[in-house]
């Protein structure tokens, strides 16, 4: 496992280097002069030229982007230009927001999806089977901002039983949790669709299973043959997918934060990427894929817990 472990992070590192260099080079593709729009109405060509050296972009790109590799490894993303602050700590302050939101988000499709998965496979072809698997359709289908939407309509302005906008109070979790609610649950009911299709499916295939029928045979209870011996040899796709939502509901939160004005990574990147504020935005995206990768790690050292007959060399 100490090995595995190392080449994974000797392989991070080099994934984590690749993408700074990409995401440095496509961000500057973008239409649009962030020293422009950094003067806006005050522009003259003096100021002009003042700011692109200000900014460091007066210089070739293969300068900017070795300085910016220099200033990363170092820990330092540099400066925002539109607020001046330092990146990392505007990320460090959004971060806590973002995940928050994602982790709730999983545990909402999480406790919705694999029970739904589970009772699917049991009741196969019954009425409980067809109607999981129609609303698990209708969750992939519909948009999550749409779903966000109405779920703001319903329960914020029509029962007024939720806030419908901001992020709450970090230091109170209360506050927090009631604003996260209705987030959570909009990001969770499409992944929730996802997983529940899964669960199914791996649980079918688990319980055609020799060993399956022996168990029953032998007068093991139900509800044991259910959760100790079907699902948990169902478990590996079921963390595969668990996994790659996470990184999926990462993305998504940018959309959840703009639909309910959260605070958070989503939020800021989407205000960096309108300014153009290149190390803001590169901050952000190297956020995303740094907690995308974790996760994928640890999706596989998982494996190891729920079926020890894995081991990584």
């Amino acid at each position: 496992m100490t090995e595995f472990l190392l080449k994974r992070a000797a392989t991070t590192l080099l994934t984590l280097l690749g993408a700074l260099v990409v995401v440095f080079l496509i961000v500057r593709l973008v239409p649009g002069d962030p020293a422009l729009l950094y003067l806006g109405d005050n522009y003259t060509p003096e100021a002009y030229r003042d700011v692109r050296t200000a900014l460091g972009l007066d210089r070739p790109v293969v300068d900017q982007l070795v300085q910016f590799l220099r200033k990363v490894i170092t820990g330092d993303f540099g400066a925002s230009f539109r607020t001046h602050r330092p990146v990392i700590r505007e990320l460090l302050e959004q971060f806590p927001y973002t995940i928050v939101l994602a982790i709730t988000g999983l545990l909402v499709a999480v406790l919705i999806g694999v029970p739904s998965g589970i009772v699917a496979a049991l009741k196969r072809n019954q009425w409980a089977d067809q109607t999981a698997m129609l609303v698990a359709l209708l969750g992939v289908t519909m948009p999550s901002f749409w779903i966000g939407i109405l779920l703001l309509l319903l329960f914020s302005l029509r029962l007024g039983w939720l806030p419908a906008i901001g992020g709450g109070d970090l230091s109170s979790p209360m506050t927090l949790l009631e604003h996260v609610a209705l987030p959570a649950l909009t990001l969770g009911l499409s992944s929730a669709a996802l997983i529940a299709r899964l669960t199914r499916s791996a649980m079918l295939e688990v319980l055609n299973q020799d060993y399956i029928r022996t168990a029953r045979a032998k007068g093991i209870g139900e509800s044991r043959v259910v959760m100790r011996h079907s699902l948990r040899n169902a478990m590996i796709p079921i963390l595969t997918i668990i996994g790659i939502d996470l990184g999926r509901m990462l993305a998504g939160t940018t959309v959840i934060e703009i639909v309910f004005s959260r605070p958070g990574v989503g939020h800021l990147l989407i205000e960096a990427m309108q300014a153009r504020d290149y190390p803001q935005i590169q901050g952000a995206i190297l956020f995303y894929i740094t907690v995308i990768i974790v996760t994928n790690t640890l999706v596989d050292v998982l494996y190891t817990v729920v079926d020890p007959r894995i081991r990584f060399a």
